[in-house]
């Protein structure tokens, strides 16, 4: 949203730090997954910005741009978020046995890699940004998700913070 994400931070003593913005509801949704090669455990983070709320079209022509850039079977690991489940049977009609689908449990955030993303991106890059409009938001977004895609460190952290092996 354009509305900062306020953080506790360092300032001179006696200036407390202001933030001047306006309330204005403007946002953006980010799908994002992801990926690891079976092979060398290589890592990959890949998203896409919307100015509108993701729906099960959106959700579907994602998986299917996800498909053309990995050019293998995937296996998808959802949570159970209602466009998650309409979008796998259209996915699964649609693609048969080059998509299969995992269910994780419901209500379990912390087994899903994807969540350390968001928080970082979140609570950490983005924290007492102020953008000047929705565009500036978006450049910021893709911005920090292109430096967390190319650390695989990082990437591998959220793993182990959901307590995953690879």
């Amino acid at each position: 949203m354009l509305q900062p994400v306020v953080r506790r931070t360092w300032a001179p003593k006696g200036k407390t730090p202001i933030h001047y913005s306006w309330d204005r509801g403007d946002r953006l949704s980010v799908i994002s997954a992801i990926t690891v090669s079976p092979e060398r455990c290589r890592l990959g983070l890949y998203f896409d910005i919307h100015g509108h709320n993701i729906d099960t079209d959106t959700f579907e022509s994602f998986v299917r741009w996800l498909r053309r850039r990995v050019r293998r079977r995937i296996v998808l690991v959802l949570d159970r978020w209602s466009v998650h489940r309409s979008g796998a049977r259209r996915l699964v009609e649609r693609f048969g046995s080059k998509v299969r689908i995992e269910w994780l449990p419901a209500y379990a955030p912390d087994l899903n890699p994807v969540e350390p993303v968001w928080s970082r991106t979140k609570y950490a890059d983005l924290a007492n940004y102020i953008p000047d409009d929705v565009r500036a938001l978006a450049c910021e977004v893709a911005r920090s998700l292109d430096r967390t895609a190319g650390n695989q460190s990082l990437l591998r952290s959220f793993f182990h913070c959901a307590k995953l092996r690879l």
